[in-house]
């Protein structure tokens, strides 16, 4: 068995590589780079998508969350509450906006915001809260709106890991006030560079980030406000538009592979295995297995040639970056445990029956071995 990669971009691109290659090439012959034909069929397409009314193309993941939480008017002294669990770009965007983070601990099952410590957070400068869809799976959004609306909170979704997640048949970005998507190349929808698209149903909202991503720009050379560059390119856009279509097909291939894994590993009692809440439709971004020797497990995959992943080994409240918010290990157990156990297994569409069967199989190994190896201790220290 050759190599299993944590996510093979080239398995994914070759199959299209004509049509991208070709749109490529007419974006090169046109020489519109930046808000032309297909950054703006790129957002009627995404917003169709996510069932939502509007859809504004940006840079970046990044800049999706700066920009939203800017479109709501989150600004210095305001607060905003979200979780530890997740990449440093939910807080970046936060702290860009001049506002404080302050972060709630984990559902340990499935990674998200515990809704339930939620309204404990609250004060009277909290402004927003920015639900994370950690993985592919949906935060518990009906209650986490429910405080929201209780306490007159803007929601911005985090959906830079949930393109087509859904939540009770609705999709992820549609859940909120706004919601960011990130389409950084390793995502269920991915770019060749930097990309990303904030969806929304409110008009103010798309309004102001059409404004925000070009400068504070309504039409050239007039600024009403300050803003930033954060335009999508038309060679990103053009190769979104591309892979859009897949995104179902791939999403769906995407749970096969997860419940093969579940179903090959379901005897492995020292594995944890992400699971799916009944309200929730998993897109597994990550396949995100939990185990106490985390480390010992990933080295035995690595030499035997598959490569796994930590998403994320250290939680946000433990980052340098945001030690000024006075939070100590032991302030949020659940996401500091979670950080200590979670291990994700290759997982992209492309993936064969073969693979995935090493994979589980390899693991099984280890731990097979591992038994095999207590119990010879055993009776060693029974003889003596």
């Amino acid at each position: 068995m050759s190599a299993i990669r944590l996510i093979d971009l080239k398995a994914a691109f070759e199959p299209l590589q004509d049509e991208i290659l070709g749109e490529i090439k007419n974006v090169l012959e046109g020489m519109q780079l930046h808000l032309g034909e297909n950054t703006y069929r790129l957002e009627k397409e995404f917003g169709d998508f996510c069932q939502t009314r509007y859809a504004v193309a940006v840079g970046s993941g990044t800049d999706a969350l700066h920009l939203a939480l800017r479109s709501c008017d989150i600004g210095p002294g305001d607060e905003v509450i979200t979780s530890p669990a997740t990449f440093i770009a939910t807080a970046e965007a936060i702290a860009l906006c001049g506002a404080k983070t302050v972060f709630v601990d984990i559902d340990e099952e499935t990674g998200a915001m515990d809704a339930g410590a939620l309204a404990d957070a609250v004060t009277e400068r909290t402004k927003a809260v920015i639900p994370v869809h950690l993985y592919g799976h949906p935060a518990d959004m009906n209650r986490i709106n429910k405080v929201a609306k209780a306490h007159g909170l803007r929601v911005i979704e985090d959906a830079c890991q949930a393109h087509g997640a859904e939540y009770d048949g609705r999709r992820a970005g549609s859940l909120g006030d706004a919601a960011a998507f990130s389409f950084y190349c390793s995502k269920n929808l991915g770019a060749y560079g930097e990309a990303g698209m904030v969806v929304t149903n409110d008009r103010a909202i798309a309004t102001e980030i059409q404004m925000l991503r070009n400068h504070g720009s309504k039409e050239r050379h007039r600024h009403a406000i300050f803003g930033v560059n954060s335009r999508m390119d038309e060679i990103q856009a053009a190769i979104l538009r591309v892979k859009l279509p897949h995104l179902e097909e791939a999403n769906t291939r995407r749970r096969t592979w997860a419940s093969e894994y579940n179903r090959r590993l379901a005897d492995v009692s020292e594995l944890t295995l992400p699971i799916e809440r009944p309200y929730a439709r998993h897109v597994y971004h990550l396949y995100v297995v939990r185990l106490a020797r985390r480390n010992e497990l990933r080295d035995w995959l690595r030499g035997r040639g598959i490569e796994t992943g930590i998403h994320y080994p250290v939680p946000l409240h433990l980052q340098e970056s945001c030690a000024q918010l006075g939070y100590a290990a032991g302030s949020f157990p659940n996401a500091e445990r979670f950080a200590g156990e979670i291990l994700s297994l290759p997982m992209y569409p492309e993936l064969t029956v073969d693979q995935v069967s090493y994979v589980c199989q390899t693991i099984q190994d280890f731990f097979r071995g591992s038994s095999r190896q207590r119990r010879r201790r055993k009776t060693l220290v029974t003889a003596s």
